[in-house]
């Protein structure tokens, strides 16, 4: 059973796949609480399915690009979870599951055609990565201003929402899914990657530098 989630948006995401199929999706309801809600999001997904932890044999986790508050409990929570069990731990970029789902659903592809996926990286910008007509990335994730990066090809993600002087052309979904990261592990859509964050920007929170010597 694999145990997939996603935190590198407002709002936390998870998934167990039985290998076949999706068998249980959760949301959270509440937004920028990563660290309350995502542990118990899992365990009420475990109960659903009527498993326990120990019967998971592999967890994804998306690596964003997002904010570090929210990347840092979703990897930190998949990496001592698959350490725990002795299980892979396997990354996943954000935006590459929203691609994958774009496609699998039909709103974007087709004649060739091109598209682009936007998530909010706040700051007034986007993370965005450029795709193909079968959601292979071409280009990025990169972090920048919406007016740097406008574009009139279909966007996917909550970008084109928030932004749509610069991306009128939008389509959904708009955030990523867990059930879609899992499919997208499983039926090998993505590429695996180690799960580390990827940020595209120091975070807010820094450490403080050493004192300067008293004059």
């Amino acid at each position: 059973m694999l145990l997939a989630l996603d935190t590198a948006t407002p709002l936390v995401t998870v998934a167990l796949h039985d290998g076949a199929d999706v068998v249980v999706e959760l949301s959270s309801t509440e937004r920028l609480r990563h660290g309350e809600q995502l542990t118990p999001l899992v365990a009420r997904a475990l109960e659903r399915a009527g498993i326990e932890r120990f019967d998971l044999t592999a967890v994804a986790v998306g690596v964003g690009p997002g904010p570090f508050t929210g990347l840092r409990v979703g990897l930190v929570t998949a990496r001592t979870l698959a350490w725990a069990l002795e299980v892979p731990t396997y990354g996943v970029c954000t935006l590459d599951v929203l691609a994958v789902e774009a496609v699998a659903t039909g709103v974007v592809g087709g004649a060739g055609d091109g598209f682009v996926v936007a998530t909010d990286a706040r700051r007034k910008e986007v993370y965005l990565a450029a795709y193909d007509a079968d959601g292979a990335r071409l280009a990025g994730p990169v972090v920048d201003r919406p007016a740097q990066v406008a574009t009139g090809t279909p966007v996917v993600g909550e970008g084109a929402r928030l932004y749509p002087e610069h991306f009128p052309l939008a389509v959904g979904p708009e955030r990523p899914s867990a059930a879609w990261l899992a499919v997208a592990v499983v039926e090998e859509k993505v590429e695996l990657l180690d799960p580390e964050p990827l940020y595209l920007r120091r975070p807010d929170a820094t450490m403080p530098g050493p004192r300067k010597p008293a004059s």
